[in-house]
């Protein structure tokens, strides 16, 4: 199978997964279809619970940008919970965690809180394909203030189809530190170079050598002392 069917078949079976388990949720709390339990990413410790659990990884199998986790958190509990943290077990990976406002995710007293998407908190996990391969089905933990550590297998898939708004983004290449500006023709120190080198020749610079430069001729002060030392050697000898 090529490279593109296998991913687009990853992502429509994310898809199908995430559909089961959303029509399970409507059709009531007793229907027989929650007998049935999907092979999607959702797991439920004290009064956390997570669900639709992904990774989602670039596009491009070549691309060495970030992977971002997605996830839906919900809290039953009747205090609010803070997010610590998002780790990749056995990687050593752990997400940068980043808030849509303030500094922590707080997932809210009988509320939820969703992770990833247009608008909503993030956690990303640089260069990406370090971290995790498309179609694993990656254990992560979560980290909670209360609750403690959660942990479950997430679906690793490419940012294809219904996952594309979901994805990472490339990192930003970072400007060249070493590059001159266009409108500098030299630097500080080469212009003090060629300052010092004038005048180690013997070349007039600054005020002294413009006005030597204008005049053509010695000053009063420089004539007068220059006919002194010449009746002093006249009377000398």
């Amino acid at each position: 199978m090529s490279s593109s069917l296998r991913r687009g078949a990853l992502a429509a079976a994310a898809i199908a997964f995430s559909i089961a388990s959303l029509a399970a949720c409507g059709a009531g709390n007793n229907a027989q279809t929650l007998q049935i339990k999907p092979d999607n990413a959702a797991t439920t410790v004290g009064d956390i619970k997570i669900q639709n659990a992904v990774v989602i990884t670039q596009p491009d199998p070549e691309s060495t940008g970030p992977a971002a986790v997605s996830a839906t958190l919900f809290n039953n509990g009747s205090t609010d919970q803070t997010l610590e943290s998002i780790r990749v077990d056995g990687t050593g990976k752990t997400a940068e965690l980043k808030p849509v406002k303030g500094k922590e995710l707080t997932v809210p007293a009988g509320g939820s809180l969703i992770i990833g998407g247009e608008n909503n908190a993030a956690a990303v996990l640089t260069n990406g394909s370090e971290a995790v391969q498309d179609g694993d089905a990656q254990k992560i933990t979560f980290a909670f203030s209360k609750s403690g550590d959660v942990s479950l297998k997430a679906f690793v898939v490419p940012a294809e189809s219904y996952f594309t708004s979901w994805g990472p983004s490339e990192v930003p290449t970072a400007p060249d530190a070493t590059e001159n500006p266009a409108t500098s023709s030299a630097s500080p120190d080469e212009e003090t170079s060629e300052r010092q080198a004038g005048d180690a020749s013997g070349d007039p610079s600054g005020d002294a050598g413009a006005e030597a430069s204008a005049s053509g001729t010695p000053t009063d002060s420089a004539s007068a002392s220059v006919s002194a030392d010449a009746d002093a050697d006249t009377s000398g000898h």
